[in-house]
């Protein structure tokens, strides 16, 4: 089969129709892929089509005729009282560029002592490889590995992959036809995987201790530190944002997290004595907003977008019990039918419902202390569940405020996006770049969605309120420097990119970026990383403009 039918093929699967008056949001998938949960999609029912040599396709030249050929992946079957704007402070050059290289130093160090752990136990495994080898002659003990790996797609749902492992695994009717040898090394990759130690289930929302957001275990001496610099901060009579901000660049802990958000995206005055105020008259607006437009959804010039809501709710963050709640799911129509009828000029496009995911997570750890995932909101009076539905939703307003061109008619912000990033990848990793080009990838093929969704659906939740810290903190975060953290997230799969050899494993692989147990860490190399890339190309743009 040409290379031409291959992808026409592996976008039939991957995409689905949806009526013409829908927005689309493309190749929608969330939460990141995980074998753990996604067991049926490396069953042999779902094999990809095998590559043969790469032809030379038409491509798409324009938005329309990439939105012809890719629709949404979900089948739907049949102010006026705004808050003293805040100015756009630049962070400490210094202080941001030390906090960088500290993180990726540190990170480079627990790297090197990972990898010489992993040294030293892959060693009996390497000679397992060598014993494979030499069995390979014998038919009948082929034949039994062959039955081990037509059965992987059981063993490997309750083995999650190992952080860093990139490829989907894949049955034996799945994999590559190649010589005894190939098939024998891939029975020792197999082994290894298989021998590796259980890795414990991370909650989707927090991540043990360090993540600061599960539960009130016990602080270590710098988070504590931490956490005072920052209620000193908070505790004067007029909040110094731009000492917030710094604080926050790095991480906001648990505790302040609700104030320091609202506080950062503007919703509330610097000023403490004016902030209850605020607080009430917002909320009052906002379920005046519910009494007037809400019976509306069921006019004949709503019912489309409302359907559309209804529809997508159920869908957003499925694995956590918290979103499928039906006080939540309603909590959620209200916003977003709110907020679509009162922006017309984009009204509501699928991927905004994920927005609303972090706000709402944050702001009911401010009346909680335990686990967010399972808790059951009911419990919660009726007057804290409102200010949680209001404060959620003018947070949320605040922030597609800054990115509304994202959802405007033919998206146009994102289209501009997509292209930026294509040019900044070509000049940070020339190598990459050269790789999509080499198998005709288009970037608007994958990093659509990351614009869309500001990778809301290649990370856990856990780790988007992270790297929401820091968009909160960063000016612009959103919008201008969301676009170097694409770039180092793109560039930090390099390895695996590199390895790739035909379409369709590309865009499985940057569709499916295995990434369900990052946490702190991770997140933070990623902000560093991107950081390092906007001081070296913001202010001079012209280096990666062709």
């Amino acid at each position: 089969m040409s290379s031409d039918g291959n992808k026409k093929q592996f976008w039939k699967r991957n995409t689905a129709k949806v009526p013409g008056n829908i927005q689309h949001v493309y190749g929608a998938q969330h939460p990141p892929f995980d074998p753990l949960l996604h067991a049926n999609l490396m069953k042999a029912g779902n094999k990809p089509p095998s590559a043969s040599t790469p032809g030379k396709p038409k491509k798409a030249t324009t938005f329309q005729e990439f939105e012809s050929i890719t629709s949404d992946a979900w089948d739907v079957g049949d102010d006026d009282d705004e808050l003293l704007a805040m100015a756009a402070q630049n962070l400490n050059i210094e202080v941001v560029m030390e906090t960088a290289n500290k993180v990726i130093e540190n990170h480079s160090k627990l790297q090197e002592r990972r990898q010489q752990e992993m040294e030293k136990t892959t060693e009996p495994d390497e000679k397992y490889g060598e014993e494979v080898e030499e069995e390979e002659e014998e038919p009948e003990e082929e034949e039994e590995r062959e039955e081990v790996v037509e059965t992987t797609d059981v063993s490997f749902s309750t083995d999650p992959l190992p952080l860093g492992d990139s490829r989907l695994v894949k049955s034996h009717s799945e994999a590559p036809i190649g010589s005894p040898k190939e098939v024998g090394i891939e029975q020792a990759a197999l082994h290894r995987q298989q021998s590796l130690p259980h890795r414990p289930v991370i909650p989707l929302v927090a991540r043990m201790a360090d993540q600061n957001t599960s539960g009130t275990p016990a602080m270590t001496e710098r988070e504590a530190s931490r956490l005072d610099k920052f209620r000193q901060v908070l505790a004067g009579p007029n909040t110094d944002l731009e000492e917030l901000r710094k604080l926050s660049w790095s991480g906001i802990p648990r505790q302040v997290r609700p104030i320091t958000w609202k506080l950062l995206s503007g919703y509330l005055p610097a000023n403490a004595e004016r902030r209850e105020s605020t607080l009430q008259r917002k909320r009052q607006e906002y379920f005046g907003f519910i009494e007037q437009y809400y019976d509306s959804r069921n006019d004949e010039h709503h019912q489309d977008t409302y359907r559309q809501i209804h529809i997508d709710i159920p869908r957003t963050n499925p694995l956590i019990p918290l979103f499928q709640q039906a006080s939540v799911q309603e909590i959620f129509e209200r916003i977003l039918f709110i907020w679509a009828i009162r922006h017309p000029a984009s009204g509501y496009v699928q991927g905004i419902n994920d927005l609303v995911t972090p706000f709402f997570v944050v702001y009911v750890f401010e009346y909680i202390e335990e686990e967010v995932e399972n808790f059951n909101v009911s419990s919660l009076q009726e007057e804290v569940l409102r200010n949680i539905e209001a404060d959620s939703f003018w947070c949320m307003s605040k922030l597609l405020d800054g990115i509304q061109d994202n959802y405007t008619f033919a998206q146009p912000g994102i289209q501009r996006k997509v292209k930026a990033l294509e040019e900044l990848v070509s000049r940070i990793d020339e190598t990459v770049h050269r790789q999509m080009q080499l198998y005709e990838v288009e970037y608007l093929q994958f990093a659509f969605r990351w614009m869309n969704n500001l990778l809301m659906r290649e990370l856990p939740l856990r780790c988007t309120i992270r790297l929401w810290d820091t968009y909160q903190a960063e000016p612009e975060g959103f919008s201008r420097f969301h676009l170097y953290v694409c770039a180092a997230f793109l560039v930090r799969w390099r390895k695996e990119i590199l390895e790739e050899k035909d379409f369709q494993g590309l865009m499985i692989l940057l569709q499916n970026l295995p990434t369900m147990h990052w946490g702190n860490e991770e997140v933070s190399v990623l902000l560093a990383e991107a950081y390092r890339l906007k001081f070296a190309f913001a202010d001079a743009p012209n280096h990666y403009k062709r």
